[in-house]
């Protein structure tokens, strides 16, 4: 009888452990194991706003994030662990406050919810700007954007059902396949870059050099974007999936055009928000920003 309540106890204790590890498991999948995790990315963005963190809003809790959480605990005569606990959270102030999940935001608010909620969009293709913690104009726009392309009812409220298609939804990857549009290394990748989100790749190239269509397709752009791309070439592939060709120095097609892939649409320069050549590649599937090396 005792082996028998002995063994029970232990298979219990398993149970419990393995439950422990699965529920640490969905808690971090799919964002956290593939773009950070979003409770960190947000103790960053309130770190920032305490001047206590200037790296990039990267959910890793790298060595930089322990010591702006350090200094914090000092600042406060906390006790110093380097975690960020009921306590820290409190000293953060409005940016340390409402779990993720734990209201509907919308326009107005501010919180520790507020900046993961960014951060995830962002990761889902839906950049909204600074991740600052606010729920501005640009993160309802972006709140929107993503309720279009889940099919759900469109209010720019990141109610119970829009976290949720945010929790269960990958992040999305293009279906087709593409051709790298000029031959050269990426610099900037697709991700958080300071307290931003790179929504596509930088290509480092020499001013003047040919880029090329990445697939087959019809120029629905090809003029100046006055929010950053200085010169632009937007191509519609199948399936709703569309290539950016962004600070060109010159066109090589126009609107309505049909282009093959490989096929010459522009030159490589430093038009728009750009500190030298290169070009500037994304690619987008029904308005989602997806990782352009995914699909290369």
């Amino acid at each position: 009888m005792s082996g028998g309540v002995a063994n029970a106890g232990w298979m219990a204790r398993a149970a419990i452990a393995y439950a422990a590890v699965l529920a640490a498991l969905v808690a971090t999948s799919p964002d956290a194991l593939a773009a950070g995790n979003v409770s960190v990315a947000a103790l960053q963005v309130a770190l920032s706003g305490r001047s206590l963190y200037s790296g990039t809003i990267d959910g890793a809790m790298g060595p930089g994030t322990r010591a702006g959480v350090i200094r914090l605990q000092r600042r406060y005569g906390l006790s110093v662990d380097g975690v960020a606990g009921p306590q820290v959270r409190r000293k953060l102030g409005r940016l340390g406050r409402h779990p993720l999940g734990s209201r509907a935001m919308q326009a107005g608010d501010v919180g520790w919810d507020v900046a993961a909620l960014q951060f995830r969009l962002a990761w889902h293709g839906f950049p909204s700007g600074n991740f600052d913690g606010g729920y501005g104009a640009h993160v309802e726009a972006a709140v929107m954007r993503f309720q279009r392309w889940v099919h759900l009812p469109v209010d720019g409220v990141a109610g119970p059902a829009t976290l949720r298609s945010l929790r269960r939804h990958p992040i999305p990857t293009s279906p087709l396949r593409f051709l790298r549009p000029v031959g050269a290394r990426v610099g900037d990748p697709f991700g958080p870059r300071g307290n931003r989100f790179h929504s596509g790749v930088d290509l480092e190239s020499s001013q003047g050099d040919p880029i090329r269509a990445a697939g087959a397709g019809r120029v629905i752009f090809a003029g100046y974007n006055s929010g950053g791309y200085g010169r632009l070439v937007i191509i519609r592939h199948r399936g709703d999936v569309t290539t950016w060709y962004a600070h060109l120095s010159r066109f090589a097609v126009r609107r309505g055009e049909r282009v093959s892939a490989g096929e010459l649409v522009g030159r490589v320069g430093a038009t728009g928000d750009a500190t030298g050549p290169h070009l500037h590649f994304e690619v987008r599937v029904r308005g989602a920003a997806v990782n352009p090396l995914t699909s290369t």
